[in-house]
C-alpha cells in the first residue's frame, strides 16, 4: 500500500482568506487528506487569538476542494447531536462530490466546554458518551436521503487502550493518534490485539498519525511502526513545505 499524505490546517491565528489559500494550495499538491480541528479557540499562542468553526469551514473546503478527502481530526463528540452530525456529514459529503471522511474522538479540551455551556464531566464519561453515539450516528446516516455520495469512512481519534481502541477496532474505518514512532508501534500492536479479539480484520482499518513538520524526516519510523497515513500539522502561516517533502518521499 502507497503512504497517504495528509495536512492538519490549525483554525487559530489566521484568516479565512488564509485557510482558503492554504487547502487550495494543498489540494493543487496533490495531499490525500485536508483536516481542520474541531475546538472553539485557540490550542496554543495566544488564548484569545482569532478562531474558526471546524464544520462551516469544511462546507467551504468542500466546494474550493477536488482532489482530497476532507474532514475534521477530529470532531468533538460532545458538541453536537449525533442525529444531527450525521446530517451535517452527509451534507458535506455530497458537497464535496463524496470525500467527506467522519473523524471523531470523544472530547478533552475543557475551555471549549465551559465557554459554549457542555458538561465536561469525566474522561470515562465522555467515552461512554461516544460509544453510544457511534451506532446512532450509523443509524441516521443509514436513514438520510439523499444518502452519503461517497462510503464515508468513520475515524476515531485516540489512543485509550482499554476503551477508544476497543470502539476503533468495533466502529471505525480509520484510526488517528500522534507520535514518536515507538508510542504509535505500542498503540497500533494494542489495536490489532482488539481487532482479533473481536474478529474484525486488521487491514480493515487504516493507521493515521498526526505529526510536526519537523518529523517528516521520520516517515521510515512511522511505516515501520504501522502508520499507513501521516498527517502533518501545520499552523498559520501555513508553509506546506514539509507536506511537499513528505509527499515527494512517499512517491
Amino acid at each position: 500500500m502507497t503512504t497517504r499524505v495528509g495536512v492538519q490546517l490549525h483554525p487559530q491565528a489566521t484568516t479565512v482568506a488564509a485557510l482558503r489559500e492554504a487547502w487550495r494550495a494543498a489540494d493543487a499538491m496533490g495531499v490525500d487528506s485536508i483536516w481542520v480541528w474541531d475546538h472553539f479557540y485557540p490550542l496554543y499562542g495566544d488564548p484569545e487569538a482569532a478562531h474558526f468553526e471546524a464544520y462551516t469551514l469544511l462546507a467551504a473546503m468542500a466546494v474550493e476542494t477536488s482532489h482530497a478527502t476532507i474532514g475534521a481530526l477530529v470532531t468533538c463528540n460532545s458538541y453536537r447531536n449525533p442525529d444531527l452530525l450525521a446530517d451535517m456529514a452527509r451534507t458535506i459529503d455530497n458537497l464535496s462530490a463524496g470525500r467527506f471522511v467522519l473523524g471523531i474522538g470523544s472530547g478533552w479540551f475543557e475551555r471549549d466546554y465551559t465557554e459554549y455551556g457542555y458538561v465536561f464531566g469525566t474522561a470515562p464519561e465522555r467515552l461512554r458518551h461516544l460509544r453510544d453515539a457511534l451506532p446512532l450516528i450509523k443509524a441516521r446516516l443509514a436513514q438520510l436521503n439523499p444518502a452519503p455520495v461517497g462510503s464515508m469512512p468513520l475515524l476515531i481519534g485516540g489512543s485509550g487502550e482499554k476503551v477508544t481502541l476497543k470502539l476503533v477496532a468495533q466502529f471505525a474505518d480509520a484510526w488517528n493518534s500522534f507520535g514518536p514512532p515507538e508510542k504509535f508501534a505500542a498503540k497500533n500492536a494494542i489495536l490489532n490485539d482488539w481487532c482479533d479479539k473481536l474478529g474484525r480484520p486488521r487491514a480493515a482499518i487504516e493507521r493515521t498519525v498526526a505529526i510536526g513538520p519537523a518529523d517528516v524526516g521520520d516517515l521510515p519510523a512511522y511505516i515501520e511502526a504501522g502508520a499507513d497515513h501521516l498527517i502533518v500539522m501545520v499552523g498559520s502561516p501555513f508553509d506546506l513545505d514539509p507536506v511537499a517533502k513528505l509527499l515527494a518521499a512517499v512517491k
